[in-house]
């Protein structure tokens, strides 16, 4: 009797608890779960976010597994600065600059172009070992895997750039135009090094190695760096050459980092104008050879 009224005289308790709160249930995630019909934009923004600082992580922490690449990519602009600045400057004419002030925003362009390289090897090289078809495979934003490389390689050209800044102060380079207008030239500097990333990233997808992809890469760097304003004025260059070194996108940007770091003539607005059209050209065209890379 004892166990039988035990026994009765639970059951209504435990039913009693659970008609106390019929309607209750489990609540949903904040954000739904990828894929989810009831994703909005905010969440499709929240995931695709995501996946590019993923990818960005995976190449970051690739970049500090291999210190020495990091050392040798430095070491060339370093030799640039000091051939230029002491071999070459003394028979250089750059009127209204010292030298050394009119070379230094150059080899901040250049360093960052050839730096740009390095995401067209990168993809060509993840594509090649069968990396690229493995991320395709996995439940991620089409754009993350590009966005993620050329995102990491910008954290890299911020390194590059402050350790060119030391070297450039070491051998006389000074800004006369104050703190935020030096900076305003380094975003622009950087602005345009992620702009060529997006460029060489379709140069990597459509290599499918990496020493096609950095053979492709320097014909196309090459006329551009050298040819330009970075090294010596314009108007000492043969008139034939001076129309395309003084429209071509590299000129324009190192007038404009030189215009905000020293002084002297440039645009900074033709320079982002030039920027955001090398955006909206290159990123759309990555992602649709990105989508057919196999």
């Amino acid at each position: 009797m004892n166990r039988t009224s035990t026994r009765t005289t639970r059951r209504p308790e435990q039913q009693g608890s659970t008609d106390a709160n019929p309607t209750t249930t489990q609540q949903a995630p904040a954000t739904p779960p990828r894929g989810s019909r009831r994703a909005g934009l905010k969440e499709r923004l929240y995931w695709g976010a995501s996946d590019i600082w993923a990818v960005t992580q995976r190449n970051l922490i690739a970049y500090t597994r291999m210190p020495e690449a990091m050392v040798f990519s430095s070491i060339q602009p370093i030799m640039f600065v000091l051939l230029f600045v002491y071999v070459f400057g003394g028979a250089m004419s750059t009127p209204g600059f010292r030298y050394v002030d009119f070379i230094i925003p150059g080899i901040f362009v250049q360093t960052v172009c050839f730096g740009a390289v390095t995401t067209g090897v990168g993809l060509a090289e993840d594509l090649n070992k069968g990396l690229i078809e493995r991320f395709r495979s996995l439940p991620m934003a089409r754009s993350a895997v590009l966005a993620g490389r050329t995102t990491a390689d910008m954290f890299r050209n911020v390194f590059v750039v402050l350790l060119m800044t030391v070297v450039g102060v070491a051998v006389g380079f000074r800004s006369n135009t104050g703190f935020f207008s030096f900076m305003g030239g380094v975003f622009l500097l950087l602005a345009f090094a992620y702009a060529l990333s997006w460029g060489f990233a379709v140069l990597g997808l459509v290599a499918r190695n990496a020493e096609t992809a950095q053979a492709m890469a320097f014909p196309l760097l090459f006329p551009l760096t050298f040819a330009s304003s970075a090294f010596v004025p314009v108007g000492s260059m043969p008139g034939w050459l001076q129309a395309f070194a003084a429209h071509q996108p590299v000129s324009v940007v190192v007038d404009a980092c030189r215009h905000l770091m020293v002084g002297g003539p440039g645009s900074p607005l033709a320079a982002m104008a030039w920027i955001i059209g090398m955006l909206m050209v290159l990123i759309p065209l990555a992602v649709r050879k990105y989508r057919k890379a196999s």
